[in-house]
């Protein structure tokens, strides 16, 4: 009887913003009629006592539940759909091969304040552009003001006007500068800017003179402009990869249409606006974490409407739609931050694979250590290879050394022989870079007197001295206490810092080296709004001497003075229990060697280490990266890990210690109900770090050597794992194609 009630209405089946697997039916609101309503728009819903953003999936004419007992849709807040069919697809598809709730994966395409139900306009800010007086002006007579240099400065490497919001993305004092300089007449309110200016040529200023490797991948990814294809761009450090992105990003623009590059990490997307600025006059959006709701709304929107031409951004600016999509980027395409870490957690990099292929666009992937993964596509031809073997213009490549520093005497992690190769380099004025993946003063505070070590209260882990701040803070959770003075064990034995931190080796270079200037670069330095851009700059006018950093440095940065790099302590990723580790540090010490020597003087790297005989170092040092990765997908392949096998991780963490174990052993016996031959269910056990924030955590892996086996196990689990009673007392996720296992 429910169901022939139930025809003939008009019914929305959404999706809704929650970590459940199943679609939601209400009524259409009163008056509307089907040919009219499309999917993707946005609804705004009853849900129990509140409201929310629904993103509708269907419209039917029957549903399962009584049409008594459905609420009606409150408001219809688009009225066509934001997203192109092809791009409801992408999510459709994402939803299906990561297992994840569709009203989740909906909801991450959509930038916060259209996903809060906001009005999809786009709000014009003020922009401001040099006058004539201003493009005149000798920038040195504003020498006594330094801020309204700076901006006058900034205005010039941009050639065109600039946004409050770039302006706040650039610096966030900024106002005052620009008012004296609208006072005094160097700058004025520009024009809104929008769409291309077909009047106006595509570039600003020449390409470069490339070389024949160079020529040759920009001619094979052009030839396939309109159609589907994945290119690998497998490039040494200072190749030139940018280049043949901006020659290849001309052609896409020449045809009309847009492009979507993605960068791993926000600290390189200044770098790269200032050069694509510089190239390119058509609108540039950009899109990345630091910014306001408002501006990722606008850039969002901009490109939705074809507004603008290129969107740079970091890897949640993937499901940006694109009005006439032409081209797709990702530059360090191994770089683990393109996989999402938490909630929806997808990969860029695979996910942008499939959106080229929905839209029938070529997708270039970048990167002087590509991923095992990519190079195993580029072996079964799935993906084309262009090499680029040679550093662009006069730069060679670094010469690597490994330096013993076995039963040598240390100051706080430098060797004798690395400052004495530091000193030669800085007579010469030439700039030396330091790098050490940890930051903080040390990793342990331990007392001499009895053993007692700071252990955080809530993770299995060592408190972090931070000596400036006077506090000892844990990396994993966050949490804080004052630095001890006196053991709370003993109360007699000396506190003794173990280990290196950014922050140690900071000091004792300030001592050996007091008359140069050192600059620190992690995390805890660069947390001030731009204050990342001001060191940069620093770097590159040749004002600093020596620059110390964690991986931040490692990546796409371009320091043509920096002649000697040296790795302080390249041993703490030789043992990991993690398969992934080994291609992890291999990638960073090439990547960090590739910052030395990138002009025309010869660049230099020193590892310091206790293992010069290991063979990953030896590889690398006497036959490259590639032969590294021949070696360790051999090794992958012999013991059936991805990218040979996959795998699927479920994780799960819960204030009750057992409580995760339960949970575990009941997937387990629902697994081994649908599991086939060909995949394993390896646990559950106690995760590495087996207790972080409170919580105890644990996990289960899911190998196959077929992955719709794999899938096809995960289709069946998803919704029953759901409806476990114990997973209402544990937080689980699930993790496809991790590249961790921690």
């Amino acid at each position: 009887m429910a169901k022939l009630q139930n025809r003939n209405k008009l019914i929305f089946r959404v999706a809704v913003a929650l970590p459940v697997y199943r679609l939601f039916d209400y009524l259409a609101p009163e008056h509307v009629e089907q040919p009219n309503i499309k999917p993707g728009i946005r609804l705004e819903v009853p849900f129990g006592k509140a409201k929310k953003i629904a993103f509708l999936v269907e419209c039917v004419q029957h549903s399962d539940i009584d049409i008594g007992k459905l609420k009606r849709v409150e408001r219809i807040l688009d009225e066509t759909p934001l997203v192109s069919t092809k791009d409801l697809a992408l999510l459709h598809w994402a939803s299906r091969y990561y297992h994840h709730p569709l009203g989740e994966v909906f909801s991450a395409a959509f930038p916060v304040a259209l996903r809060q139900g906001k009005s999809a306009v786009i709000q014009t800010e003020k922009r401001y552009a040099l006058t004539e007086a201003g493009k005149a002006i000798d920038s040195e007579l504003l020498k006594r003001t330094p801020k309204q240099k700076s901006v006058l400065e900034k205005f010039r490497a941009h050639q065109n006007s600039l946004s409050e919001a770039e302006l706040s993305a650039w610096n966030p004092n900024w106002r005052s500068a620009v008012k004296q300089l609208l006072d005094r007449q160097l700058l004025q309110l520009a024009e809104s800017e929008s769409g291309i200016n077909c009047a106006e040529p595509i570039i600003r200023n020449n390409a470069l003179q490339c070389n024949p490797q160079q020529q040759a991948a920009i001619t094979a990814v052009c030839d396939s402009l309109g159609q589907f294809g994945v290119f690998l761009l497998e490039g040494v450090t200072g190749s030139g990869k940018t280049e043949v992105y901006m020659q290849i990003i001309r052609a896409v623009l020449e045809r009309g249409q847009q492009v979507l590059v993605l960068l791993p990490e926000i600290t390189l997307t200044p770098q790269l606006e200032d050069r694509f600025r510089q190239r390119f006059t058509v609108n540039i959006a950009i899109s990345h974490s630091k910014l306001t709701d408002r501006q990722r709304a606008c850039a969002w929107l901009t490109m939705q409407r074809g507004e603008c031409s290129i969107l740079l951004g970091t890897r949640s600016a993937l499901f940006t739609p694109l009005k006439n999509p032409g081209l797709i980027i990702l530059d360090e395409e191994h770089d683990a931050s393109f996989k999402q870490q938490e909630g929806f957690r997808f990969s860029a990099r695979d996910v942008a694979v499939v959106r080229g292929k929905l839209l029938g666009i070529p997708v270039l992937l970048g990167s002087a250590t590509p991923a095992l993964e990519s190079l195993h596509n580029a072996d079964n031809k799935r993906y084309r290879l262009l090499h680029l073997p040679e550093r662009a213009g006069n730069a060679t490549a670094p010469v690597l050394q490994l330096l013993d520093i076995r039963n040598k005497r240390m100051q706080e992690g430098l060797s004798e022989a690395l400052i004495a190769e530091m000193r030669r380099t800085l007579a010469k004025n030439e700039q030396v870079l330091l790098f050490l993946n940890r930051r903080g003063f040390a990793p342990t505070l331990i007392c001499h007197g009895c053993g007692w070590v700071a252990r955080c209260r809530r993770c299995d882990a060592n408190l972090v001295i931070h000596y400036d701040e006077g506090i000892l803070r844990c990396h994993h959770c966050g949490q804080e206490q004052r630095l001890v003075k006196q053991c709370p064990s003993c109360k007699t034995g000396e506190l003794t810092p173990l280990g290196l931190g950014t922050e140690r080796v900071e000091k004792v270079l300030a001592e050996l080296f007091a008359d140069k200037t050192i600059v620190r670069l992690d995390r805890d330095s660069t947390q001030r709004k731009g204050s990342l851009e001001n060191y940069l700059q620093q770097i590159n006018q040749g004002t600093v001497d020596i620059i110390l950093g964690t991986q931040m440095l490692a990546k796409g940065h371009h320091f043509p003075n920096v002649t000697l790099v040296a790795i302080l302590d390249v041993d703490s990723g030789l043992f990991s229990i993690d398969f992934h580790a080994p291609e992890k540090l291999a990638q960073m010490i090439v990547q960090v060697s590739g910052r030395a020597g990138r002009a025309e003087k010869p660049g230099r790297v020193i590892m310091q280490t206790r293992q010069p005989e290991h063979p990953l170092l030896t590889t690398l040092i006497n036959q490259g990266y590639n032969s590294f990765a021949r070696t360790a997908l051999a090794e992958r392949k012999a013991a059936s890990l991805p990218p040979f096998g996959y795998q699927a991780l479920l994780r799960v963490q819960a204030l009750d210690a057992e409580m995760p174990k339960i949970f575990l052993h009941a997937v387990v016996d629902l697994a081994r109900e649908h599991a086939k031959g060909h995949t394993e269910i390896l646990g559950p056990v106690a995760a590495p770090m087996a207790r972080r924030a409170g919580l105890y955590r644990y996990q289960l892996l899911f190998q196959s050597s077929k992955r719709p086996e794999l899938h096809a196990l995960l289709d069946e689990l998803m919704p029953k794992i759901e409806k476990l009673k114990q997973a209402k007392k544990v937080r689980w996720s699930l993790d496809v194609d991790p590249v961790d296992l921690y």
